[in-house]
C-alpha cells in the first residue's frame, strides 16, 4: 500500500473517531438537558425537546457535510490544467487589451468593461460547478443514499426491490394496502379502510396499548380523553403510523408483517400468524426530512439498461 493511500485511510479513520466522539458528547449533553426538566413542567419539556431535535439535526448536517467534503477531496480533479487554461485566457485577454489600448483610448474602456463581465461570468460559473460537485458528493455519501443502498442490497439478495410509497402521512397504511394486493387479499382494502380498522381495534383494546403511546403533554400515561383523541387522529387524519399501529395492523389482518431496515436484522410483527400471508415493508429513517417513512416491496425487475 502506498504512503498516500495510507495517509487517506488514516485521515478517514480520524474523521470517524471524531464523529463518534461528537455523538457521545451530544448524548451526554442531551441527558443533562432531559434531567433539567421538572416533572409536570410541560412548557420546559417542549422547549428541551425542540432543542434536542435542533442539536441532533445540526450535528447530522455538519457530519454529512464533513464526510462529503472528505470524499470530494479524494476525487481526481485536475485543477492544475484549469489554472493553466485560465492563465492563457487571462494573458490572451491582456495582450488583446494592450493592443487595443495602443489603438484607441475610448475602446480601452469598452474592452475593460467587457473583460470584467467575462471574468464575473467565469467566476459565477466556477462557483456554480463547485456547488454542483459538492451537492453530488452529498447525495452519494449522505445518510439518505447510504441507507437506501443498504436496504437495496438486502432486498436484492431476496430478489426484491423497493416499491415507492408517497410521503403523505399515510405511508404505513398505503404500504400495507399494496402488500395485501400482492398476496391477493379479498376484498381489497385501501389506506382509509386500514386506518378505520386500526382506530377501531385501538378503542376496543385500550388496555393493551394505552401505556405504550407517548403522552404529548407530559411523562404521565394518557388519559382516556387523550387516548380517544389519539384514536380519532389514527382513523380520520394523516397522522403518521408507527410501531403501535404496525402491531395493530398485524392483529387486524391476522398476518405477520416483516420490516426491513438498513441496520440490524429484519423484524417480524405478528409471528404467530400464518407465514404464507406475510407482508414485507421497508423502514427508512433518512428518506425524507419530515421523518421516518415506510415503503412496500415487489419482485425485482431489471432495468432496461441492465438487460
Amino acid at each position: 500500500m502506498s504512503d498516500e493511500r495510507e495517509q487517506i485511510l488514516v485521515e478517514e479513520q480520524d474523521l470517524i473517531i471524531l464523529h463518534k466522539k461528537e455523538r457521545k458528547e451530544l448524548q451526554a449533553r442531551i441527558q443533562i438537558l432531559k434531567k433539567s426538566v421538572c416533572k409536570g413542567d410541560k412548557k420546559k419539556k417542549k422547549e428541551i425537546t425542540e432543542e434536542i431535535v435542533r442539536l441532533e439535526t445540526d450535528l447530522d448536517k455538519k457530519q454529512d457535510e464533513e464526510i462529503a467534503r472528505f470524499k470530494l477531496s479524494q476525487m481526481n480533479i485536475d485543477k492544475t490544467t484549469c489554472v493553466k487554461v485560465e492563465d492563457q485566457i487571462t494573458n490572451g485577454d491582456s495582450e488583446s487589451s494592450h493592443y487595443k489600448n495602443n489603438q484607441d483610448s475610448k475602446s480601452t474602456v469598452k474592452v475593460s468593461k467587457a473583460q470584467k463581465r467575462r471574468e464575473k461570468k467565469e467566476i459565477a460559473e466556477k462557483e456554480r460547478n463547485q456547488k454542483i460537485i459538492e451537492q453530488e458528493a452529498l447525495n452519494v455519501y449522505g445518510k439518505r443514499n447510504v441507507e437506501a443502498q443498504a436496504i437495496n442490497n438486502i432486498l436484492s439478495k431476496r430478489d426484491l426491490m423497493i416499491y415507492e410509497i408517497p410521503s403523505d402521512g399515510h405511508c404505513l397504511y398505503n404500504a400495507v394496502a399494496h402488500q395485501l394486493k400482492l398476496i391477493g387479499n379479498t376484498p381489497s382494502l385501501n389506506f382509509i379502510d386500514l386506518r378505520k380498522q386500526t382506530a377501531k381495534y385501538l378503542r376496543e383494546h385500550s388496555d393493551n396499548f394505552l401505556s405504550f403511546i407517548d403522552n404529548p403533554d407530559s411523562d404521565d400515561i394518557m388519559s382516556i380523553e387523550q387516548y380517544e383523541k389519539y384514536c380519532d387522529s389514527v382513523g380520520e387524519t394523516s397522522a403518521w403510523g408507527g410501531a403501535v399501529e404496525l402491531q395493530v395492523l398485524a392483529n387486524v389482518l391476522q398476518c405477520p408483517i416483516e420490516v426491513i431496515q438498513a441496520s440490524g436484522v429484519p423484524y417480524i410483527v405478528g409471528e404467530e400468524y400464518e407465514q404464507t400471508r406475510k407482508l414485507i415493508l421497508t423502514y427508512h429513517r433518512h428518506m425524507y426530512q419530515l421523518g421516518a417513512h415506510y415503503n412496500s416491496v415487489t419482485k425485482y425487475i431489471a432495468n432496461l439498461e441492465d438487460s
